[in-house]
């Protein structure tokens, strides 16, 4: 397996919207392990802006040009549309490169089994971002659910919910399932990983999906999911772009107590503000947010832990030296892909 030996990791984050522009960009460039060195974005807008916030960076219109800048690149990451996942990653993985790819993966778990495949066969490391399991609410939830003060869990609710009738306004209104769209595949990825992580393998699962936005042909933009973990736990999910009045983003019941807590986490909108990940407040959730521990007429608040998104690339850096195990392990994104085929096969 390919290590960096050298200091810092070169990087290169392709597609500069939201995945590229609040995540990707802002967490390479806040770590010193890193360099960012080109951005890609077709867009003259996009391409003016990653130029003004990353002076340093070589910006260029086409994966292709990237491509013929590998000799001087360690890690490519794609913040694009799922259905250009596939192709870019086997072509960064031919030319030696590491890969970053943001979730949704691939539109299939075949797709993402050869990509896991041509990775290993290449000496190069893949991984997928599922940030969210360095959300402040999942950290809290898995330091409530370590201290065994819940008793045996029995049932876990998860939402993903907003009001949003006017669509996402990019690719997630109009990207077809085959391509990898709808909201099952999008959060989707980030709720059954999140459940999968807490409670364990899944042994049965169904779900519901439906399309209630403005474009009639596109992927579902609502959906429910119920999984049975091997564990004894019952999970039940939701996303919903389109709920007026959310529901509680954990509702956690035990023997002994339950845990609840409404609101999601603080740090995509604070980088979307220009938040820094070194600034001080960047990943605390204030005390208004924090999730009631106990039972009825007798819960507590209990202090949120500290969102954590750079640890995704702390331990990708330590990785790609050969000094750690990678952040997210392809086969657990895998493993989301094919409950989620499963799901879309009975809905």
């Amino acid at each position: 397996m390919r290590t960096v030996t050298a200091a810092p990791i070169r990087t290169a984050v392709v597609g500069f919207g939201v995945s590229g522009k609040v995540f990707h960009a802002p967490l390479v460039a806040a770590n010193t392990d890193y360099s960012l060195d080109v951005i890609v974005t077709a867009q003259p807008e996009r391409a003016a802006e990653a130029a003004r916030l990353y002076p340093q960076a070589r910006i260029v219109a086409t994966s292709e040009e990237l491509f013929t800048l590998s000799v001087d690149l360690d890690l490519v990451i794609l913040g694009t549309p799922p259905h250009s996942h596939f192709a870019l990653a086997a072509t960064a993985i031919a030319h030696g490169l590491h890969v970053v790819v943001d979730k949704p993966f691939v539109p299939t778990s075949a797709l993402g089994e050869e990509l896991v495949n041509r990775a290993y066969d290449g000496g190069v490391q893949l991984t997928v971002f599922q940030n969210r399991r360095w959300d402040a609410d999942f950290l809290t939830l898995q330091k409530v659910l370590a201290s065994g003060v819940l008793g045996q869990v029995s049932s876990f609710e998860s939402r993903f919910e907003w009001w949003r009738p006017e669509g996402f306004g990019n690719w997630r209104d109009t990207v077809s399932l085959s391509e990898g769209g709808g909201i099952l595949h999008d959060l989707g990825a980030h709720l059954i990983d999140q459940a999968i992580q807490l409670f364990g393998p899944v042994e049965r699962s169904y779900g519901e999906t439906a399309n209630r936005g403005p474009h009639p042909d596109a992927a579902d933009t609502e959906a429910f999911v119920s999984l049975l973990h091997a564990s004894g736990v019952r999970s039940r999910l939701w996303m919903n772009g389109m709920a007026a009045q959310v529901g509680a983003r954990f509702h956690v019941l035990g023997s002994q107590a339950g845990y609840t807590k409404w609101g999601l986490d603080g740090q995509e909108p604070a980088l979307a503000a220009g938040t820094l990940p070194s600034d001080q407040a960047y990943g605390v959730d204030p005390q208004e947010s924090w999730g009631l521990l106990g039972v009825d007429g007798a819960t507590s608040a209990i202090p949120a832990e500290r969102g954590a998104y750079p640890q995704f690339y702390v331990q990708l850096a330590a990785a790609l030296r050969g000094e750690g195990p990678l952040p997210v392990d392809p086969a657990d994104p895998l493993e989301v892909l094919k409950v989620i085929e499963g799901i879309h096969a009975l809905a």
